[in-house]
């Protein structure tokens, strides 16, 4: 029964990081390449503020990791598989529901 929370507990990190559009912004630019915060903000167009934000949220989740360089920080995918997995979930959502529009969770029914 381990190993079932476990999973179950991955899911859910990997969901409430994905909840986010901004967040779904950050690991795609980083599924590209390694990023400096800085340089992340002025990609995505958001503050600095807001995008250390996401980040630490995305920390949390074990999704990125924080590599000092130097004085600076570059932010990272934490494993090569989160790219693939991205990848997948991307591909598989579009092929199975393309013609289709997530509902907010607020409202009745979902995807």
């Amino acid at each position: 029964m381990v190993t079932i929370a476990s999973d179950i507990d991955v899911l859910a990190r990997f969901g409430r990081a994905l909840a986010d559009p901004i967040r779904c912004r950050i690991l795609i630019a980083l599924r590209e390449a390694p990023a400096h915060p800085a340089d992340l903000a002025d990609l995505l167009g958001i503050s600095r503020t807001r995008l250390s934000n996401h980040l630490a949220c995305l920390r949390d989740c074990g999704l990125v990791v924080a590599v000092p360089v130097g004085r600076r920080t570059r932010y990272e995918l934490a494993d090569e598989r989160l790219g693939h997995a991205l990848d997948d979930l991307r591909t598989a959502v579009i092929a199975v529901a393309a013609d289709r529009t997530c509902v907010d969770a607020d409202e009745k029914g979902c995807c």
